[in-house]
Protein backbone atom coordinates (compact mmCIF):
# COMPACT_ATOMS: atom_id res chain seq x y z
CA UNK A 1 0.00 0.00 0.00
CA UNK A 2 1.04 3.64 -0.45
CA UNK A 3 0.33 7.07 0.66
CA UNK A 4 -2.74 7.39 -1.65
CA UNK A 5 -3.77 4.50 0.72
CA UNK A 6 -7.06 5.47 2.57
CA UNK A 7 -8.01 4.71 6.05
CA UNK A 8 -11.59 4.63 7.79
CA UNK A 9 -11.87 5.16 11.39
CA UNK A 10 -15.30 4.34 12.68
CA UNK A 11 -15.41 5.05 16.62
CA UNK A 12 -16.17 7.31 19.80
CA UNK A 13 -16.11 11.23 20.33
CA UNK A 14 -15.75 11.95 23.86
CA UNK A 15 -15.42 15.29 25.74
CA UNK A 16 -12.67 14.46 28.45
CA UNK A 17 -12.90 16.51 31.78
CA UNK A 18 -9.71 15.55 33.28
CA UNK A 19 -8.56 16.16 36.79
CA UNK A 20 -5.24 15.64 38.48
CA UNK A 21 -5.30 14.30 41.85
CA UNK A 22 -2.50 13.29 44.26
CA UNK A 23 -4.43 10.07 44.86
CA UNK A 24 -7.89 8.30 43.92
CA UNK A 25 -10.33 8.93 46.12
CA UNK A 26 -11.95 6.05 48.16
CA UNK A 27 -15.78 5.59 48.50
CA UNK A 28 -16.76 8.91 50.82
CA UNK A 29 -13.41 10.68 50.21
CA UNK A 30 -13.04 14.03 48.65
CA UNK A 31 -9.79 14.47 47.47
CA UNK A 32 -8.97 18.43 46.19
CA UNK A 33 -7.61 18.72 42.75
CA UNK A 34 -5.31 20.77 40.56
CA UNK A 35 -4.77 21.06 36.59
CA UNK A 36 -8.27 20.44 35.97
CA UNK A 37 -8.72 20.49 32.16
CA UNK A 38 -11.19 19.68 28.88
CA UNK A 39 -9.65 18.43 25.89
CA UNK A 40 -10.94 16.45 23.51
CA UNK A 41 -10.97 12.69 23.52
CA UNK A 42 -12.83 9.20 22.76
CA UNK A 43 -10.61 6.33 21.34
CA UNK A 44 -12.00 6.33 18.05
CA UNK A 45 -11.70 10.08 17.65
CA UNK A 46 -7.64 9.80 19.06
CA UNK A 47 -7.23 6.86 17.09
CA UNK A 48 -8.20 9.31 14.07
CA UNK A 49 -6.58 12.31 15.26
CA UNK A 50 -3.27 10.09 15.88
CA UNK A 51 -3.58 8.62 12.43
CA UNK A 52 -4.19 12.02 11.23
CA UNK A 53 -1.45 13.79 12.73
CA UNK A 54 0.98 11.02 11.35
CA UNK A 55 -0.07 11.76 7.64
CA UNK A 56 -3.12 8.88 7.18
CA UNK A 57 -5.46 9.81 4.26
CA UNK A 58 -8.77 8.91 6.42
CA UNK A 59 -12.22 9.57 6.69
CA UNK A 60 -13.82 9.34 10.16
CA UNK A 61 -17.29 7.70 10.75
CA UNK A 62 -18.70 9.08 14.27
CA UNK A 63 -21.50 10.79 15.74
CA UNK A 64 -21.31 14.55 18.35
CA UNK A 65 -24.36 15.82 19.95
CA UNK A 66 -26.00 18.88 18.62
CA UNK A 67 -24.43 21.32 20.85
CA UNK A 68 -21.61 23.95 20.66
CA UNK A 69 -18.74 21.35 21.89
CA UNK A 70 -19.69 18.78 19.12
CA UNK A 71 -19.61 21.64 16.66
CA UNK A 72 -16.43 22.62 18.14
CA UNK A 73 -14.99 18.98 17.90
CA UNK A 74 -15.61 18.82 14.19
CA UNK A 75 -13.66 21.97 13.65
CA UNK A 76 -10.69 20.43 15.51
CA UNK A 77 -10.56 17.28 13.64
CA UNK A 78 -10.98 18.72 10.36
CA UNK A 79 -7.15 21.00 11.08
CA UNK A 80 -5.95 17.24 11.81
CA UNK A 81 -6.19 16.53 8.42
CA UNK A 82 -9.35 13.71 9.16
CA UNK A 83 -12.17 13.81 6.63
CA UNK A 84 -15.30 14.84 8.91
CA UNK A 85 -17.79 13.99 6.04
CA UNK A 86 -19.24 10.98 7.74
CA UNK A 87 -19.32 12.70 11.48
CA UNK A 88 -22.73 13.62 11.78
CA UNK A 89 -24.37 15.62 14.85
CA UNK A 90 -27.15 14.26 16.34
CA UNK A 91 -30.65 16.35 17.73
CA UNK A 92 -31.46 16.26 20.93
CA UNK A 93 -28.30 14.36 21.99
CA UNK A 94 -25.26 15.30 23.38
CA UNK A 95 -21.71 14.74 22.85
CA UNK A 96 -20.24 11.83 24.50
CA UNK A 97 -18.28 12.32 28.00
CA UNK A 98 -15.26 10.71 30.00
CA UNK A 99 -14.85 11.80 33.54
CA UNK A 100 -10.98 11.01 34.17
CA UNK A 101 -8.93 11.40 37.02
CA UNK A 102 -5.24 11.58 36.99
CA UNK A 103 -3.00 10.19 39.92
CA UNK A 104 0.29 11.22 40.98
CA UNK A 105 2.02 8.26 39.27
CA UNK A 106 0.28 9.21 36.40
CA UNK A 107 -2.37 6.16 36.02
CA UNK A 108 -5.88 6.98 35.04
CA UNK A 109 -9.14 5.64 36.29
CA UNK A 110 -12.35 6.52 33.70
CA UNK A 111 -16.29 7.19 33.64
CA UNK A 112 -17.70 7.32 30.25
CA UNK A 113 -21.51 8.82 29.27
CA UNK A 114 -21.70 7.60 25.58
CA UNK A 115 -24.07 10.15 24.38
CA UNK A 116 -23.88 10.60 20.66
CA UNK A 117 -21.84 7.64 20.24
CA UNK A 118 -25.08 5.36 20.90
CA UNK A 119 -26.06 6.78 17.26
CA UNK A 120 -23.73 5.33 15.61
CA UNK A 121 -25.61 2.31 14.97
CA UNK A 122 -25.87 -0.53 12.00
CA UNK A 123 -28.01 2.25 10.37
CA UNK A 124 -25.76 4.35 10.43
CA UNK A 125 -23.08 2.18 9.31
CA UNK A 126 -25.37 1.28 6.23
CA UNK A 127 -25.50 4.83 5.51
CA UNK A 128 -21.69 5.91 5.87
CA UNK A 129 -20.71 2.20 4.12
CA UNK A 130 -19.10 4.17 1.20
CA UNK A 131 -16.50 5.31 3.39
CA UNK A 132 -15.91 1.62 4.62
CA UNK A 133 -15.93 -0.39 1.70
CA UNK A 134 -13.69 2.40 -0.66
CA UNK A 135 -11.43 2.59 2.39
CA UNK A 136 -7.78 -0.15 2.33
CA UNK A 137 -8.08 -0.72 6.22
CA UNK A 138 -10.83 0.18 9.13
CA UNK A 139 -9.92 0.90 12.41
CA UNK A 140 -11.80 0.51 15.15
CA UNK A 141 -12.40 0.13 18.70
CA UNK A 142 -15.34 -0.78 21.66
CA UNK A 143 -17.01 2.26 22.52
CA UNK A 144 -19.37 2.37 19.76
CA UNK A 145 -22.57 -0.19 19.85
CA UNK A 146 -21.21 -3.97 19.56
CA UNK A 147 -23.67 -4.55 16.49
CA UNK A 148 -22.33 -1.56 14.54
CA UNK A 149 -18.78 -2.56 14.77
CA UNK A 150 -20.01 -6.13 13.88
CA UNK A 151 -22.07 -4.94 10.82
CA UNK A 152 -18.75 -2.46 9.71
CA UNK A 153 -16.24 -5.55 10.13
CA UNK A 154 -19.08 -7.67 8.02
CA UNK A 155 -19.09 -4.32 5.27
CA UNK A 156 -14.86 -4.22 5.32
CA UNK A 157 -14.43 -8.26 4.76
CA UNK A 158 -16.78 -8.28 1.61
CA UNK A 159 -15.18 -5.46 0.31
CA UNK A 160 -11.42 -6.59 0.60
CA UNK A 161 -10.90 -4.03 3.25
CA UNK A 162 -8.79 -4.84 6.39
CA UNK A 163 -9.64 -5.04 9.38
CA UNK A 164 -7.95 -3.54 12.68
CA UNK A 165 -9.51 -3.63 15.95
CA UNK A 166 -8.25 -1.97 19.56
CA UNK A 167 -10.59 -4.22 21.66
CA UNK A 168 -11.01 -1.38 24.61
CA UNK A 169 -12.59 -1.10 26.75
CA UNK A 170 -12.51 -4.51 27.52
CA UNK A 171 -15.50 -6.53 26.97
CA UNK A 172 -15.55 -10.33 25.68
CA UNK A 173 -16.20 -10.51 22.11
CA UNK A 174 -18.06 -13.04 20.04
CA UNK A 175 -16.44 -15.67 17.57
CA UNK A 176 -18.26 -14.20 15.00
CA UNK A 177 -16.42 -10.98 15.23
CA UNK A 178 -13.14 -12.04 15.74
CA UNK A 179 -13.35 -14.36 12.98
CA UNK A 180 -13.38 -11.31 10.36
CA UNK A 181 -10.53 -9.19 12.13
CA UNK A 182 -6.86 -9.12 10.30
CA UNK A 183 -4.95 -7.68 12.78
CA UNK A 184 -6.18 -6.97 16.99
CA UNK A 185 -4.33 -4.71 18.72
CA UNK A 186 -5.01 -5.76 22.95
CA UNK A 187 -3.46 -4.47 25.85
CA UNK A 188 -2.83 -7.31 28.57
CA UNK A 189 -6.07 -6.73 30.39
CA UNK A 190 -8.12 -6.87 26.87
CA UNK A 191 -6.00 -9.80 25.97
CA UNK A 192 -6.75 -11.91 29.26
CA UNK A 193 -10.51 -10.84 28.87
CA UNK A 194 -10.94 -12.11 25.12
CA UNK A 195 -8.49 -15.56 25.78
CA UNK A 196 -8.34 -16.17 29.53
CA UNK A 197 -4.93 -16.21 29.57
CA UNK A 198 -2.88 -14.34 32.05
CA UNK A 199 -0.29 -11.94 30.46
CA UNK A 200 2.76 -11.45 33.00
CA UNK A 201 5.09 -12.79 30.45
CA UNK A 202 6.39 -12.82 26.86
CA UNK A 203 5.33 -16.70 26.91
CA UNK A 204 1.87 -15.99 28.18
CA UNK A 205 1.71 -13.38 25.23
CA UNK A 206 2.67 -15.96 22.93
CA UNK A 207 -0.20 -18.45 24.34
CA UNK A 208 -2.85 -15.69 24.11
CA UNK A 209 -1.84 -14.67 20.94
CA UNK A 210 -1.91 -18.35 19.36
CA UNK A 211 -6.07 -18.66 20.57
CA UNK A 212 -6.39 -15.36 18.94
CA UNK A 213 -5.06 -16.80 15.76
CA UNK A 214 -6.98 -19.98 16.12
CA UNK A 215 -9.70 -17.82 16.10
CA UNK A 216 -8.82 -16.73 12.32
CA UNK A 217 -7.07 -13.42 13.36
CA UNK A 218 -3.79 -13.47 10.99
CA UNK A 219 -2.01 -10.58 13.27
CA UNK A 220 -1.84 -10.20 17.27
CA UNK A 221 0.29 -7.35 18.45
CA UNK A 222 -0.57 -7.31 22.60
CA UNK A 223 0.82 -4.15 23.98
CA UNK A 224 2.70 -4.36 26.97
CA UNK A 225 3.09 -0.66 28.52
CA UNK A 226 6.42 -0.07 29.44
CA UNK A 227 7.98 -3.79 28.24
CA UNK A 228 6.69 -2.58 24.59
CA UNK A 229 4.55 -5.02 22.57
CA UNK A 230 4.49 -8.65 21.68
CA UNK A 231 3.34 -8.78 18.04
CA UNK A 232 2.75 -12.71 16.68
CA UNK A 233 1.93 -13.09 12.76
CA UNK A 234 0.32 -16.28 11.95
CA UNK A 235 2.16 -17.81 15.14
CA UNK A 236 5.57 -16.43 15.05
CA UNK A 237 5.95 -14.53 17.81
CA UNK A 238 8.68 -11.63 19.19
CA UNK A 239 8.49 -8.85 21.74
CA UNK A 240 9.40 -5.69 20.01
CA UNK A 241 10.53 -2.75 22.92
CA UNK A 242 9.29 0.47 23.25
CA UNK A 243 11.36 3.64 23.92
CA UNK A 244 12.35 4.96 27.00
CA UNK A 245 10.75 8.38 28.49
CA UNK A 246 9.14 10.18 31.56
CA UNK A 247 5.92 9.49 31.35
CA UNK A 248 3.46 12.42 32.72
CA UNK A 249 0.36 10.55 32.02
CA UNK A 250 -0.72 7.93 29.69
CA UNK A 251 -4.16 8.95 28.94
CA UNK A 252 -4.26 7.92 24.63
CA UNK A 253 -1.18 6.11 24.33
CA UNK A 254 -2.62 2.55 23.29
CA UNK A 255 -5.01 5.12 21.02
CA UNK A 256 -1.60 7.00 19.78
CA UNK A 257 0.01 3.74 18.64
CA UNK A 258 -2.89 2.50 16.87
CA UNK A 259 -3.40 5.61 14.66
CA UNK A 260 0.51 5.51 13.74
CA UNK A 261 0.67 2.08 13.85
CA UNK A 262 -2.12 1.29 10.96
CA UNK A 263 -0.64 4.64 9.29
CA UNK A 264 2.92 3.24 8.45
CA UNK A 265 1.27 0.43 7.58
CA UNK A 266 -0.69 1.60 4.61
CA UNK A 267 2.46 3.41 3.63
CA UNK A 268 3.88 0.04 3.13
CA UNK A 269 6.46 0.09 5.85
CA UNK A 270 7.15 -3.08 7.34
CA UNK A 271 5.42 -4.64 10.29
CA UNK A 272 8.65 -4.52 12.48
CA UNK A 273 9.35 -0.60 11.70
CA UNK A 274 5.65 0.08 11.81
CA UNK A 275 5.62 -0.77 15.55
CA UNK A 276 8.62 0.92 16.31
CA UNK A 277 7.07 4.03 14.29
CA UNK A 278 4.07 3.35 16.33
CA UNK A 279 6.24 3.41 19.59
CA UNK A 280 7.94 6.34 18.67
CA UNK A 281 4.59 8.32 18.75
CA UNK A 282 3.34 6.98 22.08
CA UNK A 283 6.45 7.85 23.35
CA UNK A 284 6.20 11.32 22.79
CA UNK A 285 2.06 11.69 23.81
CA UNK A 286 3.34 9.92 27.19
CA UNK A 287 5.13 13.12 27.93
CA UNK A 288 2.30 15.47 27.26
CA UNK A 289 -0.90 15.98 29.67
CA UNK A 290 -4.42 15.04 28.23
CA UNK A 291 -5.85 12.86 24.92
CA UNK A 292 -5.81 14.71 21.55
CA UNK A 293 -3.43 17.50 22.83
CA UNK A 294 -0.95 15.12 23.67
CA UNK A 295 -0.45 13.31 20.17
CA UNK A 296 2.45 14.34 17.88
CA UNK A 297 2.84 15.30 14.51
CA UNK A 298 4.85 13.38 11.98
CA UNK A 299 7.78 15.41 11.73
CA UNK A 300 7.89 15.12 15.48
CA UNK A 301 7.58 11.59 15.02
CA UNK A 302 10.43 11.25 12.72
CA UNK A 303 12.34 13.32 14.55
CA UNK A 304 12.45 11.30 17.76
CA UNK A 305 13.35 8.08 15.47
CA UNK A 306 16.37 10.12 14.00
CA UNK A 307 17.50 10.94 17.54
CA UNK A 308 17.57 7.07 18.43
CA UNK A 309 19.68 6.08 15.72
Amino acid sequence: MSKSAKLAVLGSINVDQILNLAHFPRPGETVIGKQYQIAFGGKGANQAVAAGRAGANLVFVACVGADDVGQRIREQLATDNIDTSSVEAIDGESTGVAMIFVNGEGENTIGIYAGANASVTPEYVARHREAIVTADALLMQLESPLESVLAAAKLARENQTQVILNPAPAVPLADELLALIDIITPNETEAEILTGITVNSEEDAARAAAVLHHKGIKTVLITLGSRGVWLSEQGAGQRIPGFKVNAIDTIAAGDTFNGAFITARLEGVAMNEAVRFAHAAAAIAVTRSGAQPSVPWRREIDDFLQQQG
